[in-house]
């Protein structure tokens, strides 16, 4: 689940000062079987933590599509779990296994396994994009065949059949891209690195201080949602409609909506990123926005509608779109660059797989990578011999490919008559490249390009697929196709740098991947339903727009239709935010490549692309988690990077754990008895 935030530095970066991790575990730790590893403990704790971050990211997902990485919360609330856990039966004086940095590895990769679903399922994008009230939003009557009633079942079964092949796609390379390549996966790095510690007598304190910021942070951010409620009985009620900098701003989408989420999810998100969100609400709705509101009877009808397609809507929605797509151009480009060049260079090195390849299976391979590869580090070696341990054979990886390959040629049709078997057959044929390409990229930048490929599947098969057989559904479904296989590989090896580095068997590592992609298929889409049901999701005025649900319909409408949806002069506007986007982003790689220290005062064009849509409302939000960061900093520079991020994550979840109740209340017609609103002055 690749973002913006997760660009940024992360908690638990590899300490370079330390000279060996291993050695402080040697003699310490007896490392578990496989099979022990896979816990029903850490299966309960993996449900529970599954489910809330679920409903955490499903939140973000349908409110900005801004979503921090939850990895290291997910391993530090399952070490705090577990330690309670096995606490509390020792309290009744009932014995239990320790727990061990392996069980940790498996929750933490179970946990985000489940809930990458809710993201990479497409459930707030592409999924709700196919739904009549997305469509309607673009005035796309269209046929029967450009929309899909949204169900249960369904989007359980779709998510079964598009979630596996990831797993296998990649999973015969797993030796040479983490022992030959020796790619540097930075969030499988930093979790392992995170879990690593917590398992130290200092890092078990440390962790115990992060888990009690993270619950105060937790319940005076559940409290103060509590108390908001009740001054939210009507529409554009409440905090939440608090004109700070005045009514005219707030018009204008310029407020602080007092939302302990974004103020969490901004402490998380680098500096960079919170002010290339606030520049680009400046220059959308701050002037460009404006300049075209006063073009009005010119460039579009005067009298339609706010939310036409036709009018400003339109240019809101598809400048920003080609802003994503000039951004993800040139870091497809860029990333496919970087492997391509890393990949030769590395051959021409004759850097590969071949010395670890003739180490025995039994138990002295720890001492047979000492004698024959002295240039090994000892935590290397050790890592080493328990990662080449366990196998999973390849002809049962290539057998499952195949299997999952027939059955969802022939399921997906039955749900998805748009899109042609011959189409599906196409997809995984090439999934495996894309699918390495993807995943090496990602261990070299951190940056998964699965939206990427998603987009551009988006494309092609709506634009085979035409508009009398329903091209808009078939891109969308096509996405999910291609989304779903790209994405969870890369994830898969983040997960195994981490297991590797935290001597957590592979076979355990991806038996937990599965385990979770399963909850994931039926938690994902569980919770979405329940938002599905109790909010008005997709509706750009309502609380939940879900913006990236009308930006894949956007794409898909691009596809099959071509320009000929935009209104005047759209066209023109969109090619130069397109290569505006592609020049800034060449630009910051420019400079980054030459260590050049205005690098740091470049914006992100996808940061500046995200509020061109939404408004400038949440930026603020980020922007005063940005301030309160700063002044942490000043004051306590250590204590603000080892707490920060527990604090912001326990303003994240309180907020997001609120919309639990919040959804029973309204599922249940249940009104707060206040409205507190504010109008001008007559």
């Amino acid at each position: 689940m690749a973002t913006a935030c997760e660009r940024g530095k992360i908690l638990g970066e590899p300490d370079t000062e330390v000279p060996s991790i291993e050695k402080l575990f040697e003699g310490r730790e007896e490392i578990p079987e496989w099979i022990d590893q896979i816990t029903l403990r850490s299966m309960v704790v993996s449900v529970i933590l599954g489910f809330f971050i679920s409903v955490m990211i499903m939140k973000l997902n349908l409110t900005t599509g801004i979503i921090p990485s939850f990895n290291v919360a997910a391993g530090l609330l399952g070490f705090f779990l577990m330690k309670s856990w096995t606490r509390t039966l020792q309290h009744f004086g009932v014995s239990s296994k320790p727990f061990t940095r392996q069980e940790n590895t498996i929750i933490q990769t179970c946990v985000v396994a489940c809930s990458a679903i809710s993201y990479s399922g497409g459930l707030g994008s592409y999924i709700l994009g196919m739904s009549s009230t997305v469509a309607k939003g673009f005035d796309d009557e269209g046929t029967a065949l450009d929309v899909k009633k949204l169900s249960l079942g369904w989007m359980i079964a779709y998510l079964f059949l598009t979630s596996f092949l990831g797993l296998f796609s990649v999973l015969p390379l797993r030796k040479v891209m983490i022992l030959g390549y020796r790619l540097t996966y930075p969030s499988g790095t930093a979790t392992a690195h995170v879990i690593n510690g917590f398992h130290t007598p200092q890092g078990a304190l440390v962790a115990k201080k992060q888990v009690s910021l993270l619950f105060k942070s937790f319940w005076g951010s559940f409290l103060w949602s509590l108390f908001q409620w009740f001054y939210s009985a009507g529409e554009n009620c409440g905090f939440k409609a608090f004109p700070t900098f005045g009514l005219t701003a707030y018009e204008n989408k310029f407020y602080f909506d007092f939302s302990s989420t974004y103020v969490g999810v901004g402490m998380i998100c680098p500096y960079l990123i919170n002010v290339s969100l606030l520049v680009g609400s400046f220059i959308s709705w701050g002037m460009l926005w404006p300049w075209i509101k006063g073009k009005k009877g010119v460039w579009y009808d005067a009298h339609l509608p706010e939310s036409s397609l036709s009018g400003l809507t339109g240019y809101k929605v598809f400048i920003s779109i080609a802003m994503i797509l000039g951004d993800g151009l040139f870091q497809f480009l860029a990333v496919i660059g970087k492997t391509t060049y890393d990949m030769y260079n590395k051959q021409q090195a004759s850097s590969s797989i071949a010395p670890f390849s003739n180490v025995s299976r039994g138990n002295d391979d720890f001492d047979e990578l000492s004698n024959s590869h002295p240039y090994l580090t000892f935590d290397d070696r050790r890592r080493t011999s328990v990662f080449l341990k366990e196998q999973i054979p390849s002809s049962l990886v290539l057998g499952c490919y195949c299997f999952f390959a027939v059955f969802s040629i022939i399921l997906i049709p039955q749900i998805f008559p748009q899109l042609q078997r011959r189409d599906i057959f196409i997809l995984y044929l090439v999934a495996p490249l894309l699918a390495f390409s993807n995943a090496y990229g990602c261990g070299l930048t951190d940056w998964s390009l699965g939206s990427s490929y998603g987009k551009l599947a988006v494309f092609v098969f709506g634009a085979v697929a035409g508009v009398k057989d329903g091209g808009v559904v078939a891109g969308l479904a096509a996405c999910g196709v291609a989304m779903g296989i790209v994405s969870i590989a890369s994830d898969l090896m983040q997960d195994f740098k981490t297991g590797y580095l935290t001597l957590t068997s592979p076979r355990s590592m991806f038996v937990s991947q599965v385990i979770g992609t399963v909850m994931g298929c039926i938690i994902g889409p569980s919770v979405f339903w329940m938002f599905y049901k109790a909010y008005p999701i997709g509706d750009p005025n309502s609380e939940y727009p879900a913006p990236y649900a009308r930006v894949y319909r956007g794409i898909a409408i691009l596809g099959v239709d071509g320009f000929s949806a935009l209104p005047k002069n759209c066209v023109k506007l969109c090619l130069a935010f397109f290569f505006f986007a592609f020049v800034v982003s060449a630009t910051r790689e420019a400079l980054k490549n030459l260590k050049s220290p205005i690098y740091d005062y470049i914006p992100s064009a996808m940061g500046m692309a995200i509020p061109f849509y939404l408004g400038g409302y949440f930026t603020i939000d980020m922007c005063v988690g940005s301030l309160i960061m700063y002044i942490w900093r000043q004051a306590d520079q250590k204590a603000s990077v080892v707490y920060g991020p527990a604090v912001a994550s326990g303003l994240i979840c309180g907020d997001v754990i609120w919309a639990l109740p919040s959804s029973i209340l309204s599922l249940f017609k249940v009104k707060a008895p206040i409205c507190m609103q504010f109008i001008p002055h007559s």
